[in-house]
């Protein structure tokens, strides 16, 4: 028998819905599909426990947990009821968390603004003895992202950044988990199997194959809270940058800024949690002969992150027992778009399982 890992979750919406789904339904059935290792650490997704969540919006702040999971804008399949009960969600910190648009929309995806004082997040983490926080926090909301990594520091607890705010990725945070003896993974999820990954595994199996890829764009568009917020363009650069450089780094040789587009396109309501992917990549074949590949992929958005987050919180978590701190290489290269190291998938599955196993550096 493991101690379960306790863990904090910053933002309850549709990506902590199907987190903490997921867990419920391991923890119900361990035999279901979907994770990429059933077993990691000796934990299984079931031995994760939610000890406690943040939130600002109205129709959570104060709830059980299992109630503000199912609170709108959340829109998320439901794939496995939660049990009634649970952690009551307490007032964050906003900050550059909530875009001004936000509220002027119908009432099922307006924000509210909670009326409630914010609660010492780091006196929080100590107070539950979470042993890793998962922050959700959206586009943009870098100082948001940053105060609740300062509260990890703080409060000794481990961090998995799921959120496209360079965290792990800036070298003085990355420093300052390091020299408090705390493990970090990030930054900005990866999906199971998403746009950025396919698209990554596209462009890395033509340069294999001896093709030039010439350009290429990626666009999506969804209907939930995150495509939403990313109507104000002024908060997508660190996305755009994120999503793009995990393309770039699995080319041979850079394309010009200009022949590469990848990022967020436009909100659709009525697509919910659904998200529809474009990408086409423009390349030269044998010869210097042109070929065109166009892809379509529509995936449910917020499950197709859960069990990769399910494992970075496990790998955080081994880190912890292992005494190793800093950010995790290996595994914010498997696991996320934005790693202080990029490396091709391959490679990073590669280091991943060694690190599991303990095995080489510290660090991967």
């Amino acid at each position: 028998m493991v101690d379960p890992i306790r863990i904090a979750v910053a933002g309850v919406g549709n990506c902590a819905s199907s987190l903490v789904q997921g867990v419920h339904a391991f923890r119900a059935d361990p035999s279901m599909v979907g994770l990429m290792r059933p077993e990691l650490g000796g934990w299984s997704a079931g031995d994760i426990e939610v000890v406690a969540a943040f939130d600002v919006d109205a129709r959570k702040v104060g709830r059980p947990l299992h109630e503000a999971l199912a609170a709108a804008p959340n829109c998320t399949t439901v794939f496995h009821p939660l049990p009634a009960g649970g952690v009551e969600v307490v007032m964050g910190h906003a900050l550059d968390g909530v875009a001004g648009h936000m509220a002027d929309h119908p009432d099922e995806r307006a924000f509210r603004m909670a009326d409630a004082e914010p609660v010492d997040i780091a006196q929080t983490l100590r107070d539950a003895e979470v042993d890793v926080l998962i922050s959700y926090m959206p586009v943009g909301a870098n100082e948001a992202a940053k105060h609740y990594a300062r509260a990890c520091l703080e409060a000794g607890t481990a961090m998995v950044n799921c959120s496209p705010c360079f965290v792990a990725s800036h070298p003085e945070w990355a420093q300052r988990f390091d020299e408090a003896g705390l493990p970090i993974v990030g930054d900005d999820i990866k999906s199971q199997f998403g746009a950025t990954f396919a698209h990554r595994v596209l462009t890395r199996a033509m340069g294999d194959r001896g093709i030039r890829i010439l350009r290429t764009y990626q666009l999506n568009i969804g209907g939930n809270t995150d495509f939403l917020n990313m109507l104000d363009r002024s908060r997508l650069a660190s996305k755009k940058l994120s999503k793009t450089e995990a393309v770039q780094s699995q080319l041979d040789a850079r394309l010009p800024d200009e022949d590469i587009h990848v990022g967020p396109s436009d909100y659709v309501p009525w697509l919910r949690d659904q998200k529809v992917a474009t990408i086409r990549i423009e390349a030269e074949g044998f010869g210097g002969v042109p070929m065109q590949l166009d892809l379509r992929l529509s995936v449910e958005d917020s499950p197709n992150s859960a069990g990769v987050v399910i494992d970075a919180i496990r790998c955080a978590a081994l880190a912890r027992r292992r005494g190793i701190s800093g950010v995790l290489e290996a595994p914010s290269a498997w696991f996320m778009k934005s790693p202080p190291r990029q490396m091709r998938d391959e490679e990073a599955e590669r280091q991943l399982d060694r690190f599991i196993v303990g095995e080489g550096a510290e660090g991967l």
